[in-house]
Protein backbone atom coordinates (compact mmCIF):
# COMPACT_ATOMS: atom_id res chain seq x y z
CA UNK A 1 0.00 0.00 0.00
CA UNK A 2 1.37 3.40 -0.92
CA UNK A 3 1.77 5.97 1.80
CA UNK A 4 -0.76 8.79 1.75
CA UNK A 5 0.36 12.38 2.18
CA UNK A 6 -2.50 13.71 4.29
CA UNK A 7 -1.47 17.33 3.84
CA UNK A 8 -2.10 17.14 0.10
CA UNK A 9 -4.78 14.43 0.01
CA UNK A 10 -7.66 15.38 -2.28
CA UNK A 11 -9.97 12.62 -1.01
CA UNK A 12 -11.13 12.17 -4.62
CA UNK A 13 -11.68 8.43 -4.21
CA UNK A 14 -13.86 8.95 -1.13
CA UNK A 15 -15.86 11.83 -2.64
CA UNK A 16 -16.41 9.74 -5.79
CA UNK A 17 -18.01 6.99 -3.67
CA UNK A 18 -20.00 9.38 -1.46
CA UNK A 19 -20.39 12.86 -2.95
CA UNK A 20 -22.51 14.19 -0.06
CA UNK A 21 -19.45 15.72 1.63
CA UNK A 22 -16.88 18.13 0.21
CA UNK A 23 -13.22 17.11 0.23
CA UNK A 24 -12.46 20.09 2.48
CA UNK A 25 -14.75 18.60 5.12
CA UNK A 26 -12.66 15.42 5.04
CA UNK A 27 -9.47 17.48 5.36
CA UNK A 28 -10.89 19.22 8.44
CA UNK A 29 -11.90 15.89 9.93
CA UNK A 30 -8.46 14.43 9.27
CA UNK A 31 -6.93 17.39 11.14
CA UNK A 32 -9.21 16.52 14.05
CA UNK A 33 -8.30 12.83 13.95
CA UNK A 34 -4.58 13.62 13.80
CA UNK A 35 -4.87 15.98 16.77
CA UNK A 36 -6.65 13.33 18.81
CA UNK A 37 -4.46 10.37 17.86
CA UNK A 38 -0.98 11.87 17.63
CA UNK A 39 0.15 9.59 20.46
CA UNK A 40 -1.30 6.54 18.71
CA UNK A 41 -4.32 6.22 20.98
CA UNK A 42 -7.76 5.21 19.76
CA UNK A 43 -10.42 7.87 20.15
CA UNK A 44 -14.16 7.81 20.80
CA UNK A 45 -16.98 9.27 18.75
CA UNK A 46 -17.65 11.77 21.52
CA UNK A 47 -14.02 12.92 21.48
CA UNK A 48 -14.12 13.34 17.70
CA UNK A 49 -17.34 15.36 17.88
CA UNK A 50 -16.00 17.65 20.61
CA UNK A 51 -12.71 18.24 18.83
CA UNK A 52 -14.49 18.75 15.50
CA UNK A 53 -16.67 21.47 17.04
CA UNK A 54 -13.70 23.22 18.64
CA UNK A 55 -11.57 23.01 15.51
CA UNK A 56 -14.34 24.29 13.22
CA UNK A 57 -15.09 27.18 15.58
CA UNK A 58 -11.39 28.03 15.86
CA UNK A 59 -10.86 27.96 12.11
CA UNK A 60 -14.10 29.49 10.87
CA UNK A 61 -15.56 31.39 13.82
CA UNK A 62 -19.07 32.71 13.19
CA UNK A 63 -18.98 31.26 9.65
CA UNK A 64 -18.46 27.67 10.86
CA UNK A 65 -22.10 26.66 10.47
CA UNK A 66 -22.32 28.14 6.99
CA UNK A 67 -19.05 26.57 5.88
CA UNK A 68 -19.93 23.14 7.23
CA UNK A 69 -23.42 23.07 5.73
CA UNK A 70 -22.01 24.23 2.37
CA UNK A 71 -19.68 21.24 2.58
CA UNK A 72 -22.65 18.91 3.25
CA UNK A 73 -22.02 18.47 6.98
CA UNK A 74 -25.32 19.20 8.71
CA UNK A 75 -25.34 17.07 11.85
CA UNK A 76 -23.14 14.89 14.03
CA UNK A 77 -24.36 11.82 12.18
CA UNK A 78 -22.69 13.23 9.06
CA UNK A 79 -19.38 13.36 10.93
CA UNK A 80 -19.83 9.68 11.77
CA UNK A 81 -20.56 8.87 8.12
CA UNK A 82 -17.41 10.73 7.12
CA UNK A 83 -15.36 8.83 9.71
CA UNK A 84 -16.52 5.52 8.29
CA UNK A 85 -15.86 6.76 4.73
CA UNK A 86 -12.32 7.65 5.81
CA UNK A 87 -11.91 4.18 7.29
CA UNK A 88 -13.26 2.54 4.13
CA UNK A 89 -10.86 4.74 2.14
CA UNK A 90 -7.98 3.47 4.29
CA UNK A 91 -7.12 6.89 5.71
CA UNK A 92 -7.86 5.87 9.28
CA UNK A 93 -8.42 2.58 11.07
CA UNK A 94 -11.38 1.47 13.08
CA UNK A 95 -11.87 -1.10 15.77
CA UNK A 96 -14.56 -3.76 15.96
CA UNK A 97 -16.55 -1.78 18.53
CA UNK A 98 -16.67 1.41 16.45
CA UNK A 99 -20.18 2.13 15.19
CA UNK A 100 -21.93 4.99 13.41
CA UNK A 101 -24.31 5.16 16.38
CA UNK A 102 -21.50 6.73 18.44
CA UNK A 103 -22.10 9.92 16.45
CA UNK A 104 -25.89 10.04 16.69
CA UNK A 105 -27.32 13.02 18.54
CA UNK A 106 -23.97 14.38 19.69
CA UNK A 107 -25.11 18.01 19.63
CA UNK A 108 -27.42 20.33 17.78
CA UNK A 109 -25.44 21.79 14.89
CA UNK A 110 -27.10 25.20 14.89
CA UNK A 111 -26.66 25.59 18.62
CA UNK A 112 -23.07 24.33 18.57
CA UNK A 113 -21.89 26.54 15.73
CA UNK A 114 -24.19 29.57 15.87
CA UNK A 115 -24.92 29.70 19.61
CA UNK A 116 -21.54 31.05 20.70
CA UNK A 117 -22.06 34.09 18.47
CA UNK A 118 -25.68 34.93 19.24
CA UNK A 119 -26.31 37.81 21.60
Amino acid sequence: MEEIDFTSDTFDDIVAKDPRFNARAYALLMDVVHALTKDGAHTTGEDVLDEFRETALDQYGPLAYTVLTEWGVNCTEDIGEMMFNLADGRRISREDGDTPEAFVGGYDFKEAFLGPYQT
